[in-house]
Protein backbone atom coordinates (compact mmCIF):
# COMPACT_ATOMS: atom_id res chain seq x y z
CA UNK A 1 0.00 0.00 0.00
CA UNK A 2 1.07 3.61 -0.55
CA UNK A 3 0.77 6.84 1.34
CA UNK A 4 -0.04 9.11 -1.60
CA UNK A 5 0.84 12.26 0.30
CA UNK A 6 4.42 11.22 1.00
CA UNK A 7 4.77 8.55 -1.68
CA UNK A 8 6.56 6.17 0.67
CA UNK A 9 5.66 2.56 -0.12
CA UNK A 10 5.46 -0.12 2.49
CA UNK A 11 7.92 -2.99 2.16
CA UNK A 12 5.52 -5.13 0.14
CA UNK A 13 5.13 -2.30 -2.38
CA UNK A 14 8.83 -1.54 -2.42
CA UNK A 15 9.59 -5.15 -3.27
CA UNK A 16 6.95 -5.36 -5.98
CA UNK A 17 7.98 -4.92 -9.60
CA UNK A 18 5.71 -5.15 -12.59
CA UNK A 19 6.53 -7.85 -15.10
CA UNK A 20 8.01 -6.82 -18.44
CA UNK A 21 5.63 -9.33 -20.03
CA UNK A 22 2.49 -7.36 -20.86
CA UNK A 23 -1.02 -8.61 -21.53
CA UNK A 24 -0.66 -12.17 -20.15
CA UNK A 25 -0.74 -14.04 -16.86
CA UNK A 26 2.64 -13.83 -15.15
CA UNK A 27 4.18 -13.32 -11.74
CA UNK A 28 1.65 -10.57 -10.99
CA UNK A 29 -0.60 -13.44 -9.98
CA UNK A 30 1.85 -14.11 -7.16
CA UNK A 31 1.80 -10.48 -6.10
CA UNK A 32 -1.88 -10.02 -5.27
CA UNK A 33 -3.27 -13.56 -5.48
CA UNK A 34 -5.44 -15.24 -8.10
CA UNK A 35 -8.63 -13.90 -6.51
CA UNK A 36 -7.96 -10.16 -6.70
CA UNK A 37 -7.29 -7.63 -9.44
CA UNK A 38 -6.56 -3.90 -9.33
CA UNK A 39 -6.98 -1.74 -12.43
CA UNK A 40 -5.87 1.87 -12.86
CA UNK A 41 -6.90 4.09 -15.78
CA UNK A 42 -5.25 7.46 -16.46
CA UNK A 43 -6.23 10.26 -18.81
CA UNK A 44 -4.71 11.86 -21.89
CA UNK A 45 -0.99 11.46 -22.53
CA UNK A 46 -0.39 14.58 -24.64
CA UNK A 47 2.89 15.86 -26.06
CA UNK A 48 2.99 19.51 -27.12
CA UNK A 49 6.06 21.17 -28.64
CA UNK A 50 7.29 22.67 -25.34
CA UNK A 51 7.20 19.19 -23.81
CA UNK A 52 9.39 17.87 -26.60
CA UNK A 53 11.88 20.70 -26.05
CA UNK A 54 11.88 20.17 -22.30
CA UNK A 55 12.72 16.48 -22.65
CA UNK A 56 15.68 17.05 -25.00
CA UNK A 57 19.07 16.09 -23.58
CA UNK A 58 22.58 15.82 -25.02
CA UNK A 59 21.93 12.15 -25.79
CA UNK A 60 18.33 12.21 -27.00
CA UNK A 61 15.06 12.62 -25.11
CA UNK A 62 14.26 11.68 -21.53
CA UNK A 63 10.68 11.69 -20.21
CA UNK A 64 11.30 9.63 -17.08
CA UNK A 65 11.16 12.71 -14.79
CA UNK A 66 7.60 13.36 -16.00
CA UNK A 67 6.34 10.20 -14.32
CA UNK A 68 8.65 9.72 -11.33
CA UNK A 69 6.15 11.00 -8.75
CA UNK A 70 3.26 8.82 -9.96
CA UNK A 71 5.28 5.73 -10.85
CA UNK A 72 4.76 4.17 -7.38
CA UNK A 73 0.99 4.53 -7.78
CA UNK A 74 1.01 3.01 -11.26
CA UNK A 75 3.29 0.18 -10.19
CA UNK A 76 1.02 -0.59 -7.25
CA UNK A 77 -1.74 -2.02 -9.48
CA UNK A 78 -2.01 -5.18 -11.53
CA UNK A 79 -3.17 -3.52 -14.75
CA UNK A 80 -2.54 0.12 -15.72
CA UNK A 81 -4.14 1.75 -18.78
CA UNK A 82 -3.83 5.21 -20.38
CA UNK A 83 -4.82 7.10 -23.52
CA UNK A 84 -1.86 7.55 -25.90
CA UNK A 85 -2.99 10.70 -27.68
CA UNK A 86 -0.03 11.21 -29.98
CA UNK A 87 1.60 9.34 -32.84
CA UNK A 88 5.14 8.01 -33.20
CA UNK A 89 5.53 9.17 -36.78
CA UNK A 90 9.27 9.75 -36.57
CA UNK A 91 11.14 13.05 -37.00
CA UNK A 92 10.60 15.91 -37.39
CA UNK A 93 8.84 15.82 -34.04
CA UNK A 94 5.80 18.03 -33.73
CA UNK A 95 3.26 19.16 -31.19
CA UNK A 96 -0.19 20.59 -31.76
CA UNK A 97 -2.09 20.38 -34.04
CA UNK A 98 -0.54 17.22 -35.55
CA UNK A 99 1.39 15.31 -32.91
CA UNK A 100 4.49 13.24 -33.67
CA UNK A 101 6.51 12.38 -30.58
CA UNK A 102 9.95 10.88 -29.98
CA UNK A 103 10.02 7.14 -29.35
CA UNK A 104 11.52 7.84 -25.93
CA UNK A 105 8.10 9.11 -24.83
CA UNK A 106 6.68 5.61 -25.23
CA UNK A 107 9.66 4.07 -23.44
CA UNK A 108 9.13 6.32 -20.41
CA UNK A 109 5.38 5.62 -20.34
CA UNK A 110 6.11 1.90 -20.16
CA UNK A 111 8.89 2.44 -17.65
CA UNK A 112 6.34 4.24 -15.47
CA UNK A 113 4.35 1.01 -15.36
CA UNK A 114 1.57 1.28 -17.93
CA UNK A 115 0.50 -2.04 -19.44
CA UNK A 116 -2.14 -1.04 -22.01
CA UNK A 117 -2.44 2.03 -24.23
CA UNK A 118 -5.51 3.12 -26.17
CA UNK A 119 -4.83 4.64 -29.59
CA UNK A 120 -8.39 5.19 -30.81
CA UNK A 121 -8.59 8.96 -30.42
CA UNK A 122 -8.95 12.06 -32.58
CA UNK A 123 -5.17 12.47 -32.99
CA UNK A 124 -4.35 8.92 -34.15
CA UNK A 125 -4.06 10.04 -37.81
CA UNK A 126 -1.95 13.13 -37.12
CA UNK A 127 1.03 11.59 -38.95
CA UNK A 128 -1.26 9.95 -41.49
CA UNK A 129 -0.70 6.34 -42.50
CA UNK A 130 2.98 6.34 -41.56
CA UNK A 131 2.20 7.55 -38.07
CA UNK A 132 -0.59 5.07 -37.45
CA UNK A 133 1.46 2.12 -38.65
CA UNK A 134 4.70 3.19 -37.00
CA UNK A 135 2.94 3.73 -33.67
CA UNK A 136 1.58 0.19 -33.83
CA UNK A 137 4.98 -1.14 -34.87
CA UNK A 138 6.72 0.53 -31.93
CA UNK A 139 4.17 -0.74 -29.44
CA UNK A 140 4.37 -4.25 -30.84
CA UNK A 141 8.17 -4.17 -30.69
CA UNK A 142 8.02 -3.28 -27.00
CA UNK A 143 5.29 -5.87 -26.36
CA UNK A 144 2.82 -3.38 -24.94
CA UNK A 145 -0.86 -4.21 -25.39
CA UNK A 146 -2.79 -1.61 -27.37
CA UNK A 147 -6.17 -1.13 -28.98
CA UNK A 148 -8.13 1.31 -31.14
CA UNK A 149 -6.15 1.42 -34.41
CA UNK A 150 -4.99 -1.37 -36.74
CA UNK A 151 -2.82 -1.85 -39.80
CA UNK A 152 -5.51 -3.90 -41.53
CA UNK A 153 -8.65 -5.96 -40.99
CA UNK A 154 -6.73 -9.16 -40.30
CA UNK A 155 -4.90 -7.51 -37.43
CA UNK A 156 -8.16 -6.15 -36.03
CA UNK A 157 -9.89 -9.53 -36.22
CA UNK A 158 -6.95 -11.11 -34.44
CA UNK A 159 -6.47 -8.51 -31.71
CA UNK A 160 -9.83 -6.85 -31.06
CA UNK A 161 -11.57 -6.77 -28.69
CA UNK A 162 -8.44 -6.90 -26.58
CA UNK A 163 -8.26 -9.73 -24.06
CA UNK A 164 -5.95 -9.34 -21.07
CA UNK A 165 -5.48 -12.30 -18.74
CA UNK A 166 -4.21 -11.33 -15.33
CA UNK A 167 -4.41 -12.93 -11.88
CA UNK A 168 -7.01 -15.44 -13.02
CA UNK A 169 -9.23 -12.70 -14.49
CA UNK A 170 -10.19 -12.32 -18.13
CA UNK A 171 -10.48 -8.60 -18.90
CA UNK A 172 -11.77 -7.53 -22.31
CA UNK A 173 -11.28 -3.93 -23.44
CA UNK A 174 -13.04 -1.82 -26.08
CA UNK A 175 -11.86 1.54 -27.44
CA UNK A 176 -13.38 3.85 -30.06
CA UNK A 177 -13.31 7.53 -31.00
CA UNK A 178 -15.88 10.06 -32.13
CA UNK A 179 -13.67 11.35 -35.02
CA UNK A 180 -10.12 11.90 -36.30
CA UNK A 181 -10.00 15.67 -36.82
CA UNK A 182 -11.34 15.50 -40.36
CA UNK A 183 -8.60 13.14 -41.56
CA UNK A 184 -9.69 9.99 -43.35
CA UNK A 185 -8.13 6.68 -42.55
CA UNK A 186 -6.11 5.23 -45.43
CA UNK A 187 -6.88 1.68 -46.50
CA UNK A 188 -6.09 -0.94 -45.33
CA UNK A 189 -5.67 0.84 -41.96
CA UNK A 190 -8.60 0.79 -39.54
CA UNK A 191 -9.64 3.21 -36.80
CA UNK A 192 -12.38 2.25 -34.36
CA UNK A 193 -15.03 4.93 -34.64
CA UNK A 194 -18.21 5.34 -32.57
CA UNK A 195 -20.55 3.26 -34.70
CA UNK A 196 -23.17 1.47 -32.63
CA UNK A 197 -23.69 -1.24 -35.25
CA UNK A 198 -19.99 -2.09 -35.22
CA UNK A 199 -19.71 -1.69 -31.46
CA UNK A 200 -22.65 -4.08 -30.95
CA UNK A 201 -20.84 -6.65 -33.08
CA UNK A 202 -17.65 -6.10 -31.08
CA UNK A 203 -19.51 -6.54 -27.79
CA UNK A 204 -21.04 -9.76 -29.08
CA UNK A 205 -17.56 -11.00 -29.99
CA UNK A 206 -16.24 -9.89 -26.60
CA UNK A 207 -18.85 -12.01 -24.84
CA UNK A 208 -17.61 -15.11 -26.67
CA UNK A 209 -14.26 -14.53 -24.96
CA UNK A 210 -15.99 -15.24 -21.63
CA UNK A 211 -14.74 -12.10 -19.90
CA UNK A 212 -14.89 -11.55 -16.18
CA UNK A 213 -14.87 -7.83 -16.93
CA UNK A 214 -15.84 -5.93 -20.08
CA UNK A 215 -14.58 -2.35 -20.03
CA UNK A 216 -15.19 0.34 -22.66
CA UNK A 217 -12.81 3.28 -23.05
CA UNK A 218 -14.54 5.76 -25.38
CA UNK A 219 -12.97 8.91 -26.79
CA UNK A 220 -15.95 11.25 -26.78
CA UNK A 221 -17.41 14.49 -25.53
CA UNK A 222 -17.03 18.22 -26.07
CA UNK A 223 -13.64 19.74 -25.42
CA UNK A 224 -13.41 21.80 -22.22
CA UNK A 225 -17.03 21.09 -21.21
CA UNK A 226 -17.28 20.08 -17.55
CA UNK A 227 -20.39 17.95 -18.03
CA UNK A 228 -21.22 15.30 -20.64
CA UNK A 229 -23.54 16.01 -23.53
CA UNK A 230 -26.76 14.15 -24.25
CA UNK A 231 -25.32 11.84 -26.96
CA UNK A 232 -22.60 10.65 -24.59
CA UNK A 233 -25.07 10.02 -21.78
CA UNK A 234 -27.25 8.04 -24.17
CA UNK A 235 -24.26 6.07 -25.50
CA UNK A 236 -23.21 5.22 -21.95
CA UNK A 237 -26.70 3.92 -21.15
CA UNK A 238 -26.70 1.90 -24.36
CA UNK A 239 -23.30 0.37 -23.63
CA UNK A 240 -24.49 -0.77 -20.22
CA UNK A 241 -27.64 -2.33 -21.68
CA UNK A 242 -25.42 -4.23 -24.13
CA UNK A 243 -23.44 -5.78 -21.31
CA UNK A 244 -20.45 -3.48 -20.77
CA UNK A 245 -19.47 -3.54 -17.10
CA UNK A 246 -17.53 -0.29 -16.77
CA UNK A 247 -17.01 2.81 -18.92
CA UNK A 248 -14.03 5.15 -18.51
CA UNK A 249 -13.83 7.89 -21.12
CA UNK A 250 -11.76 10.84 -22.19
CA UNK A 251 -11.14 13.59 -24.76
CA UNK A 252 -12.52 16.84 -23.28
CA UNK A 253 -9.12 17.61 -21.63
CA UNK A 254 -10.98 18.49 -18.44
CA UNK A 255 -12.55 16.40 -15.72
CA UNK A 256 -16.16 15.36 -16.01
CA UNK A 257 -18.43 13.59 -13.50
CA UNK A 258 -17.99 10.05 -12.25
CA UNK A 259 -20.56 7.63 -10.89
CA UNK A 260 -20.96 4.14 -9.54
CA UNK A 261 -24.31 2.77 -10.62
CA UNK A 262 -26.03 -0.02 -8.71
CA UNK A 263 -23.46 0.19 -5.91
CA UNK A 264 -25.47 -2.18 -3.71
CA UNK A 265 -25.71 -4.89 -6.39
CA UNK A 266 -24.01 -8.21 -5.74
CA UNK A 267 -21.36 -7.39 -8.36
CA UNK A 268 -20.52 -4.09 -6.65
CA UNK A 269 -22.02 -1.93 -9.38
CA UNK A 270 -20.88 -0.33 -12.61
CA UNK A 271 -18.43 2.56 -12.91
CA UNK A 272 -19.02 5.40 -15.37
CA UNK A 273 -16.37 8.08 -15.84
CA UNK A 274 -17.07 10.56 -18.60
CA UNK A 275 -13.64 12.20 -18.74
CA UNK A 276 -10.37 11.78 -16.84
CA UNK A 277 -8.93 15.05 -18.16
CA UNK A 278 -5.29 15.61 -18.99
CA UNK A 279 -2.66 13.39 -17.42
CA UNK A 280 0.22 15.32 -18.96
CA UNK A 281 0.16 18.19 -21.44
CA UNK A 282 1.23 21.79 -21.99
CA UNK A 283 -2.33 23.06 -21.77
CA UNK A 284 -2.78 25.78 -19.19
CA UNK A 285 -6.34 27.08 -19.64
CA UNK A 286 -8.61 26.79 -16.64
CA UNK A 287 -9.33 23.17 -15.71
CA UNK A 288 -6.86 21.65 -18.23
CA UNK A 289 -3.84 21.64 -15.90
CA UNK A 290 -4.74 18.35 -14.28
CA UNK A 291 -6.77 15.20 -14.39
CA UNK A 292 -7.45 12.00 -12.54
CA UNK A 293 -6.44 8.40 -12.22
CA UNK A 294 -9.28 6.02 -11.45
CA UNK A 295 -8.61 2.78 -9.60
CA UNK A 296 -10.95 -0.21 -9.48
CA UNK A 297 -10.37 -3.18 -7.15
CA UNK A 298 -12.05 -6.53 -7.79
CA UNK A 299 -12.26 -9.92 -6.10
CA UNK A 300 -13.27 -13.19 -7.71
CA UNK A 301 -14.75 -16.05 -5.73
CA UNK A 302 -16.53 -19.14 -7.03
CA UNK A 303 -16.39 -17.65 -10.51
CA UNK A 304 -18.20 -14.47 -9.46
CA UNK A 305 -16.51 -11.06 -9.77
CA UNK A 306 -17.26 -8.16 -7.46
CA UNK A 307 -16.10 -4.54 -7.46
CA UNK A 308 -15.04 -4.05 -3.84
CA UNK A 309 -13.39 -0.62 -4.00
CA UNK A 310 -13.06 2.25 -6.43
CA UNK A 311 -12.25 5.94 -6.52
CA UNK A 312 -10.25 8.71 -8.13
CA UNK A 313 -6.83 10.21 -7.46
CA UNK A 314 -6.36 13.75 -8.75
CA UNK A 315 -3.14 14.83 -10.44
CA UNK A 316 -1.67 18.17 -11.43
CA UNK A 317 0.75 18.76 -14.32
CA UNK A 318 3.59 21.01 -13.23
CA UNK A 319 5.06 22.95 -16.16
CA UNK A 320 8.65 24.30 -16.28
CA UNK A 321 7.25 27.81 -16.77
CA UNK A 322 5.88 27.64 -13.25
CA UNK A 323 8.17 25.22 -11.44
CA UNK A 324 11.56 26.31 -12.73
CA UNK A 325 12.34 22.62 -13.32
CA UNK A 326 13.64 21.44 -16.69
CA UNK A 327 10.85 18.97 -17.37
CA UNK A 328 7.13 18.55 -16.90
CA UNK A 329 5.97 16.48 -13.92
CA UNK A 330 2.73 14.73 -13.05
CA UNK A 331 2.15 15.46 -9.37
CA UNK A 332 -0.45 13.88 -7.05
CA UNK A 333 -2.37 16.89 -5.76
CA UNK A 334 -1.58 16.03 -2.13
CA UNK A 335 2.17 16.50 -2.63
CA UNK A 336 2.62 20.09 -1.44
CA UNK A 337 6.32 19.71 -0.71
CA UNK A 338 7.35 19.34 -4.36
CA UNK A 339 5.49 22.44 -5.57
CA UNK A 340 6.52 26.07 -5.29
CA UNK A 341 3.98 28.77 -4.45
CA UNK A 342 3.16 29.55 -8.07
CA UNK A 343 2.43 25.91 -8.81
CA UNK A 344 0.36 25.59 -5.64
CA UNK A 345 -1.81 28.54 -6.61
CA UNK A 346 -2.55 27.04 -10.03
CA UNK A 347 -3.15 23.59 -8.53
CA UNK A 348 -5.49 25.02 -5.90
CA UNK A 349 -7.61 26.75 -8.53
CA UNK A 350 -7.85 23.46 -10.44
CA UNK A 351 -8.77 21.64 -7.22
CA UNK A 352 -11.54 24.07 -6.32
CA UNK A 353 -13.27 23.51 -9.64
CA UNK A 354 -12.75 19.74 -9.53
CA UNK A 355 -14.08 19.43 -5.98
CA UNK A 356 -17.11 21.61 -6.75
CA UNK A 357 -17.82 19.60 -9.90
CA UNK A 358 -17.60 16.26 -8.11
CA UNK A 359 -19.57 17.44 -5.08
CA UNK A 360 -22.39 18.48 -7.38
CA UNK A 361 -22.43 15.67 -9.94
CA UNK A 362 -20.62 12.55 -8.74
CA UNK A 363 -22.78 9.63 -7.63
CA UNK A 364 -21.38 7.07 -5.16
CA UNK A 365 -17.88 7.81 -6.38
CA UNK A 366 -15.26 9.59 -4.31
CA UNK A 367 -11.55 9.70 -3.64
CA UNK A 368 -9.79 6.36 -3.69
CA UNK A 369 -9.15 5.00 -0.22
CA UNK A 370 -7.13 1.89 0.59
Amino acid sequence: MLCIACMIPCMSCANKEKSPLRGTDNEKAEQSGPDSLSILVAGDLMQHSPQISAALTNSGYNYDPCFELVKPIISDVDLAIANFEVTLGGPPYKGYPCFSSPDEYLHSILNAGFDVLTTGNNHCLDSRQQGLERTIMMMDSLKVAHLGTYKDSLERVKNYPLLIERNGFRVVLLNFTYATNGLRVTKPNIVNYIDTVQIADDIAKAKTMKPDLLIAIPHWGIEYALTPNKPDRELADWLFTKGVDHIIGGHPHVLQPMERRNATATNGGNVLVYSLGNYISNQYKDNTVGGAMVRLDFVKQDGKVKLVNCGYMLTYCSRPQNSGKKNYRIVPVEMDSVLNQQDRNIRDKFLRTANNLFDKHNVDFGKYKE
